[in-house]
């Protein structure tokens, strides 16, 4: 029987999830093993297969594809793991990485941090200057070669970085998203000397116009690719050695999947690629329970993360920004603070309580897991306040222990704060779930939308314990715990259940609308280059989707929203339609109104997008229905809960997720234990079962 395995290897535990496109599937937990995490991927497979009762190398041998999503390379870049890099840039402009584009003091950086220029700073470089050299050659903006490239100039600055021991070069030179001859030759060069050297090209990784951002993303892609490399063939090898026939496919930022032996190529599109997985995965659930409009929530280890799907499809955007720096690669938009189960909990000098964002992740972890960590996490006091038992995570596998987590919490909150444990317990627990009411607030109507309009999902590991609370006051219809076989691994579903994608894009600036040749011109081209990336994969597909999309913006103006263009043939009108999304788009997100075709459009960037299925029906089962409403059948008995400062604890029941059945209700306050993670419903609101095994919460 053939089957699909998605793995999410997250700060504090790798999940899985197997699936055999006939209904079955089943999931797996392990801690993740920093720094060799391939050794939590091969223990959550071994897992796999315990569940599915066959071997490990039968599995492998009945897997079509593995799609595994990966931290290594955020957490690189985070935490300065990385290559060390050159950068080749055109003679005069080696400097555009370091002036910034006069943006280095507040990408990235809240509102609050704006408004607050004494303590605006720049970020440490990218790279030393000493390891940024120029070449003689130019290019103008028409893509005509005005200086020939000095070849001897470029073997001498390729020899000196190759003496200062770098282990990556960055090539970017000015406009070689027009015309990349120099940038090719250059490569070829510099391989004349070193070929082990790992090169990375401006015009391949990102062509598009903006001198800061693209050097910025073809740097951070030389820093992170030698990394992934390292990582991701040796684990291939292994798991072929295991038996796997078909493709590791590796998780984008955008929302699909590239084949492992590519991936380290595009290392930038990997920075995502575990946040996006939980949106797939909801676009995925969305489709089978008729859902148009969701917030994805997902509460790790050592994250929140909030995503969004509109109309059936998440949100994207152009690019993000990691440590102040721009990364021009196209990514579902996420919004992520430092918010998750292993948070941990301090009081600063002013005394006021901080939830966040260091986390204790998976070593030394939270001070219950009893591993060394010594600092009070939420994990801490949601044992505290018994919604977490102690018995354990991982079905008992993991215990916990109630005396350390009462002692962090003492030495590090309540004492600082003249509180009890307990005080000290809930006070952290409604922090959390208040940072995380209030990012998704700000996610959704920052975007331009109501979120009276959506349904929320919660999960991950702490997401259903705290999703009752962080969405009592948006206003949404309902809040939907993914349940069933996935539990907490929903991310590892969604990476399963993922297609294939890729993207291509070109800058070409000029007034809007265009002649309709020039779309035609510019698209075709798009088209062919993403055929030929699609080809090098060399995986079979089922099926092929394009998407375009033109970014487009106001004359002086300087950001830009990308556009949807018609799937019909191009016309006359086409341009017309084009400018009309724009526009709403603008109003919807700017306020009714503030839209001014009069000050002229411009086009910038043309991208297009292709979705390959796998043709694998990852989709979840449904589950077997209750007699009736009525849940004691699955009650396992009741224990002392405190879910509310003013009301402080109270016998709560216990159900156990194993028993419950479609249709089953619950009422608040109850908490529901699965193997894996723990569902609060508080008082005030109501759970039922639904078809596929996912607990619905409404608020009375």
């Amino acid at each position: 029987m053939p089957y699909a395995l998605g793995i999410d290897v997250g700060g504090t535990f790798t999940d899985a999830v197997a699936s055999d496109g006939a209904g079955r599937i089943v999931s797996a937990k392990t801690p993740t093993t920093p720094p060799n995490r391939e050794v939590g991927v091969m223990r959550a497979i071994d897992d796999l297969a315990a569940e599915l009762g066959i071997g490990v190398g039968e599995l492998l041998a009945q897997t079509d594809y593995i799609a595994h999503g990966t931290t290594a390379s955020i957490n690189a870049l985070v935490q300065g793991q990385v290559a060390d890099v050159g950068l080749i840039a055109t003679k005069g402009h080696r400097d555009a990485i370091y002036i910034m584009n006069a943006e280095g003091r507040t990408l990235g950086r809240s509102a609050h941090e704006i408004q607050d220029t004494l303590r605006q700073r720049k970020p440490a470089p990218l790279i030393p200057k000493y390891r940024a050299l120029e070449v003689t050659e130019r290019i103008d903006h028409a893509g005509k070669v005005l200086v020939p490239l000095d070849e001897d100039e470029v073997r001498r600055v390729a020899q000196s970085l190759v003496d200062q021991g770098v282990e990556a070069i960055a090539v970017c030179l000015l406009w070689s998203f027009k015309n990349a001859v120099h940038e090719q030759r250059v490569r070829e060069l510099i391989h004349e000397i070193a070929p082990e050297v790992y090169v990375t090209l401006s015009s391949e990784v990102s062509p598009r116009i903006r001198e800061f951002a693209r050097t910025s993303t073809t740097i951070m892609n030389a820093q992170i690719g030698p990394r992934l490399r390292t990582y991701l063939l040796p684990l291939r090898k292994h798991l072929e050695e295991g038996g796997l026939k078909g493709p590791l496919l590796v998780m984008q930022s955008e929302g699909g999947t590239i084949t492992a032996d590519r991936a380290p190529e595009h290392a930038i599109t990997t920075v995502g690629s575990v946040l996006s997985g939980g949106v797939v995965g909801g676009m995925r659930l969305a489709g089978q329970l008729g859902h148009r409009n969701v917030i994805t929530t997902d509460v790790g280890g050592t994250t929140f993360l909030a995503g969004l799907i509109v109309d059936g499809e998440p949100v994207m955007a152009p690019g993000s920004v990691v440590n102040q720096f721009p990364i021009n690669a196209a990514t579902i938009r996420v919004h992520t603070i430092g918010s998750g189960g292993g948070a941990i909990a301090s009081v600063d000098e002013g005394g006021n309580l901080r939830l966040g964002p260091q986390s204790a992740e998976a070593v030394p972890g939270p001070a219950c897991y009893g591993n060394g960590g010594t600092r009070p996490t939420n994990t801490d006091a949601n044992l505290v306040l018994g919604i977490l038992s102690e018995r354990g995570l991982l079905g008992g596998r993991k215990p916990l222990r109630m005396d350390l987590a009462r002692e962090a919490i003492r030495v590090h909150v309540a004492e600082p704060l003249g509180l009890t444990v307990e005080e000290a317990a809930i006070a952290i627990h409604e922090v959390q779930n208040a940072q995380a009411g209030d990012l998704l607030r700000r996610a959704v109507v920052q975007a331009g939308y109501d979120p009276r309009d959506f349904v929320v999902y919660a999960f991950g590991g702490a997401g259903p314990a705290h999703c009752a609370g962080y969405c009592q006051d948006l206003g949404v219809r309902e809040v939907v715990v993914p349940l069933g076989p996935v539990a907490s691994a929903f991310s590892a579903y969604g990476l399963a259940a993922s297609d294939v994608a890729l993207s291509a894009e070109l800058s070409d600036p000029s007034s809007f609308p265009v002649d309709h040749t020039v779309l035609e011109a510019h698209f075709a081209r798009l088209e062919a280059d993403l055929q030929r990336a699609l080809e090098a994969q060399k995986v079979k597909f089922h099926d092929v989707s394009l998407h375009r999309e033109i970014d487009l913006r106001y004359s002086m103006q300087v950001t830009e929203l990308a556009t949807a263009v018609p799937d019909a043939k191009f016309t006359e009108r086409t341009g017309e339609e084009i400018l009309e999304r724009f526009e709403e788009q603008y109003e919807r997100i700017n306020g009714s109104g503030a839209g001014y075709r009069e000050a002229g459009v411009q086009a910038i960037t043309y991208r297009m997008r292709a979705k390959a299925g796998l043709g694998f029906p990852v989709v979840l089962p449904e589950v077997p229905e209750a007699d009736s409403a009525d849940p004691r059948e699955a009650l396992l008995g009741e224990r002392s809960v405190c879910l509310d400062s003013q009301t402080g604890y109270v016998m709560t029941p216990v159900y156990d997720y194993a028993r419950l059945r479609a249709g089953h209700e619950l009422a608040g306050p109850a908490i529901v234990d699965v193997p894996t993670t723990v569902v609060v419903i508080p008082a005030g609101v109501t759970g039922r079962v639904d078809h596929l095994g996912n607990l619905v919460l409404r608020y009375q």
